[in-house]
């Protein structure tokens, strides 16, 4: 027979499997969002229109961002495009994926000045 501490001790280690798992499965994110009755996944990108971006390409390690002048920070997806730009007060052009806070960039130009 079980005493009422032990099944105490499980109904406890239960809640805590069930909380690490469900913490867990938040941390892992995206692949715990469901996918469309027909099973292609949403691409957020293409539906993404054509944005203007104004700000400062700065180095993050090996990635280069844009510091938006309204203090935003986007993570650009072509290094060898703002490499020659680091520092420098820009315009960039292109789609932002929002979920990725990436801009998918098209065209930078040096800002007016």
């Amino acid at each position: 027979m079980r005493t009422p501490a032990s099944i105490h001790r499980e109904l406890l280690l239960g809640v805590a499997l069930t909380t690490f798992v469900f913490v867990c499965a938040l941390a892992w994110g995206r692949p715990f969002i469901a996918a469309p009755a027909n099973g292609t996944p949403v691409q957020a990108q293409s539906q993404a229109q054509t944005a203007t971006f104004t700000g400062t390409i700065e180095r993050n390690g090996e990635q280069f961002v844009l510091r938006e002048t309204s203090g935003q920070i986007y993570r650009l997806d072509d290094p060898k495009d703002a490499q020659p730009f680091e520092g420098k007060p820009v315009t960039v052009t292109g789609k932002l994926d929002s979920g990725a806070r990436m801009i998918h960039v098209e065209r930078i130009r040096p800002a007016a000045a």
